[in-house]
C-alpha cells in the first residue's frame, strides 16, 4: 500500500498540473502571471517522480528494471528536458497534453514493478544505460512534437484551431525544434548502438547476440539517420519528417518496451 501511495504523489501532481494548464488554455488566459506557481508545481512533480524512480530501480548494486519502469523513466527524462525547454519556447499546449501520459507512467511501476534484475556495478553498463535512456527520452519528446505538428497542420487545413493547439508556436518553430531534438538524440542513439556492438562483453557481460532488441534498435538508428540526411540534402519537412520520426520512434519503442510487454505482461517471464 505504501508503494502505491508513494507513486500516487507524482502521478496526481502531474494530473493537477495538466488540469490547471488546460483550464488556463481553454479560458484563453495569459499564462505569464501563472508561470511561476505552475512551474513550481511541475518541478515538485519531477523531483518526487525522480525520487520514486530511484527507489524503484536501485537496491544497492542491483538494478531493477521492466516495462513500467522503462516507460516511467523515459517520460521523466523527456519531461525534465521539456520543462527546461518551456522556459525558452512557449510550448504550454504541448506540455499540457504530456501530463496525462506522465501521470499514467509515473503510477505504472506500482502495479507492474518488473522482474529484470541486473548488476549495476560496472561503469560501462551504467554509461551505456544513461546514454540509452537519454536517447529514448529525447526521441519520445520528438515523437510528441511530431504528433502535435500533425494535429496542428490538420486543424489549420480545416481552419479550426482548438485552444491547446492554438497556443502552440508557429509550425516552422516546432519543426526546427523537432530536428534539433532528433539531431541530439541521434548522437546518443549512435553511442548506444556503438557501445552495445563494440563493448557488449564489458556492458552486458556476454558477446553480442542478434535478437529483437538489437534488430529494432538498428532499424530505428537507420530510419533516423536517413531522416537527417534527407533533411540536409533534400530539405525534408512537414508530413514526410513527421512520418519518418514516428516510424523511427515505433521501432525504438519495440526494441525494448514492446519486447518487455510481451515477456512480462503476456508471457509472464522475467
Amino acid at each position: 500500500m505504501s508503494g502505491i501511495l508513494l507513486h500516487l504523489v507524482p502521478s496526481s501532481t502531474y494530473a493537477l498540473v495538466g488540469l490547471i494548464q488546460w483550464h488556463l488554455l481553454r479560458n484563453l488566459q495569459d499564462r505569464g502571471a501563472n508561470r511561476f506557481p505552475v512551474s513550481i508545481l511541475l518541478g515538485a512533480a519531477l523531483l518526487t517522480h525522480g525520487y520514486v524512480l530511484w527507489l524503484d530501480m536501485f537496491d544497492g548494486s542491483t538494478l531493477h528494471f521492466g516495462l513500467a519502469i522503462a516507460l516511467s523513466l523515459t517520460l521523466w527524462l523527456a519531461l525534465v528536458m521539456y520543462f527546461a525547454e518551456s522556459f525558452v519556447t512557449p510550448i504550454d499546449s504541448l506540455l499540457t497534453l504530456a501530463m496525462l501520459p506522465a501521470a499514467l507512467c509515473a503510477f505504472l511501476p506500482a502495479v507492474l514493478p518488473g522482474s529484470m534484475h541486473v548488476s549495476a556495478d560496472g561503469w560501462a553498463f551504467r554509461l551505456h544505460f544513461v546514454v540509452a535512456m537519454l536517447a529514448y527520452s529525447l526521441f519520445t519528446l520528438a515523437a510528441l512534437h511530431a504528433v502535435m505538428m500533425a494535429v496542428a497542420e490538420r486543424q489549420l487545413h480545416h481552419a479550426r484551431l482548438t485552444s491547446p493547439i492554438g497556443g502552440l508556436p508557429p509550425l516552422l518553430t516546432l519543426e526546427n525544434l523537432l530536428f534539433r531534438l532528433i539531431g541530439v538524440a541521434f548522437i546518443f542513439l549512435t553511442l548506444t548502438v556503438g557501445s552495445g556492438v563494440l563493448f557488449s562483453e564489458q556492458v552486458f557481460g556476454k558477446p553480442l547476440t542478434i535478437n529483437h532488441k538489437t534488430v529494432f534498435t538498428i532499424i530505428s538508428w537507420l530510419l533516423f539517420g536517413i531522416l537527417l540526411i534527407g533533411r540536409h540534402l533534400r530539405g525534408w519537412r512537414g508530413r514526410v519528417a513527421q512520418r519518418w520520426t514516428l516510424a523511427g520512434f515505433v521501432c525504438l519503442f519495440l526494441a525494448y518496451a514492446g519486447t518487455r510487454f510481451v515477456l512480462e505482461v503476456l508471457l509472464h517471464k522475467p
